[in-house]
């Protein structure tokens, strides 16, 4: 005999029915607004950043100026970029280990990143961080985090502290496929459910995790569908476009801001390099990353669309790339050359 259904029960069906009706919304360049000129220089310009940065953070690495790990966030730029245009002050943001970009789309000193890297006294952390732990309370950032998954229950908090302080603030907490396997991401995904806290869960989807494709990793591919059981709405979008990041970003933004708690961005990205300086990305054939390259980098395709629109010739890009270079430059000068911290500073910085 089948068991009766309980309110509880059929409560917790409903949810997950509406979720899924959720589901299906897709944001694509083609169905998104076009941006206007403004909008699309000033992308250019913001994921061009990130682009040479971190070309230059995995030459230094070659050199020997960086150590540890280092994670590069080259082909993943529309995402956190398109996310920063539609965010507003006092939004936080909290991501995992592969965050150079999102420090330089939050405003974070491209010095202060590199120094961080290298170890110097002028970086965002003292030079104690390095690169997966940096942090700026003035950006509302609040790190890089070297443990799998461990930002988004911290995101979470962030989120409850919102809540409970009653202001209008957001927080957007990034996460790579791999870690959406772990298990604290489903306990943060019920509390934020339960206590409907305002929070976008943003799961960079770039294939392959640490190395393992998600066809081969994950039983449910569909990271969007994640919320379901929890009643958490979720989206797909095409990260490798800018213009349908931000379109996603402000829809989600207003859907907590409204007080209808957590919803789950999946963004459809590509990394070019290894997961970190150290894997050579074996896993996958150098013709499928160029083909990848070649129909969808996500900063050739709004410099194509400047172009087609007249909004500036190939001069005034090449110019706007020179400005670019000699920022990162500046930064890898600034990066090798800033002392190293004190020794004193060991014992700095610490909660006892």
């Amino acid at each position: 005999m089948a068991p009766a259904k309980t309110a509880s029960t059929s409560g917790r069906r409903s949810a997950a029915k509406s979720a899924t009706k959720n589901v299906s919304k897709e944001f694509t360049g083609k169905n998104t607004p076009d941006f206007d000129k403004e909008d699309e220089l000033h992308a250019y310009r913001e994921m061009l950043l990130i682009r040479r940065f971190e070309e230059k953070a995995g030459q230094l690495y070659g050199m020997g100026f960086i150590g540890g790990f280092c994670h590069l966030y080259i082909g993943q730029e529309a995402v956190v970029v398109g996310m920063q245009m539609a965010q507003k002050e006092g939004d936080q943001v909290i991501t995992a280990y592969r965050d150079h970009g999102h420090m330089l789309a939050a405003g974070m000193s491209a010095r202060g990143v590199m120094a961080e890297l290298t170890g110097r006294q002028g970086g965002l952390s003292k030079g104690k961080g390095g690169s997966m732990h940096m942090f700026s309370k003035e950006k509302h950032f609040y790190g890089g985090h070297g443990i799998v998954g461990a930002q988004v229950s911290l995101g979470t908090g962030l989120a409850f502290a919102n809540s409970y302080r009653g202001n209008d603030s957001v927080s957007v907490a990034y996460f790579g496929d791999g870690a959406a396997n772990q298990g604290q991401v489903y306990e943060s995904f019920n509390m934020a459910a339960l206590w409907k806290l305002p929070i976008i869960y943003i799961v960079e989807n770039n294939r392959y995790a640490m190395g393992t494709s998600t066809a081969r990793a994950t039983a449910q591919a569909n990271y969007s569908m994640r919320g379901v059981g929890f009643g958490i709405p979720g989206v797909q979008v095409d990260g490798m476009d800018v213009r349908a990041v931000k379109a996603a970003a402000e829809e989600a933004l207003e859907h907590c801001r409204s007080g209808k708690g957590p919803i789950i961005l999946e963004m459809l990205t590509y990394r070019y390099r290894g997961h970190s300086m150290s894997d050579p990305a074996k896993y996958r054939s150098k013709e499928e990353v160029q083909k990848i390259r070649s129909e969808q980098d996500p900063i050739e395709q709004v410099r194509q669309r400047i172009l087609d629109g007249g909004w500036a010739t190939e001069d005034d890009l090449k110019a706007i790339d020179k400005d670019i270079r000699d920022v990162v430059s500046d930064s890898a000068d600034f990066a090798q050359n800033d002392p190293e911290p004190d020794a004193s500073e060991l014992y700095t910085d610490i909660l006892l």
